[in-house]
């Protein structure tokens, strides 16, 4: 049986982090044939993040938290907990839900069928994206133009 890792960075996500993990644990119960480790990495949150994140993984042995003693940065933190996925597969989404979990769904499909790396891009914040890292730019430049769109995302395989 695979596993998929899903990563989340977090930081002062408290009203966030309760709900991230309710969709995040429904959309691994409906693919049901893949075993999942859920990480949490806060970057030095100073609301509650920290004590849900505790709650949550003392009643679920899938939810891994990383506790950042300073704030990293929103590279290195999410980059160190990728570094520490176990998973055949890494999905990265963002803590305040502008990612949907549900788009795990599609992404999975498509790297079930063969695609080495899926990234969705939100297409409202497209061009900022790109902008901001040079990374997803490369990632860009190499998609088919048939991408597909799922929940205002675009899905590139």
């Amino acid at each position: 049986m695979k596993t998929l890792s899903i990563v989340n960075p977090c930081f002062n996500e408290e009203g966030n982090v309760r709900e991230l993990y309710e969709r995040v644990r429904a959309v691994m119960n409906r693919l049901g044939h893949y075993r999942y480790e859920h990480i949490f990495i806060d970057n030095s949150s100073k609301d509650g993040t920290v004590a849900i994140l505790r709650e949550l993984a003392a009643k679920d042995k899938n939810v891994k938290i990383i506790v950042n003693t300073r704030n990293f940065g929103h590279i290195r933190s999410p980059f160190h907990a990728l570094q520490q996925a176990r998973g055949d597969a890494v999905i990265s989404l963002c803590s305040d839900l502008q990612d949907p979990p549900e788009l795990i769904e599609e992404m999975v499909r498509l790297w079930e069928n063969g695609m080495p790396v899926v990234i969705a891009v939100a297409v409202r914040h497209r061009q900022a994206i790109v902008k901001e890292a040079k990374v997803e730019l490369a990632f860009l430049q190499h998609a088919a133009d048939g991408a597909v769109v799922i929940g205002g995302h675009r899905i590139i395989a």
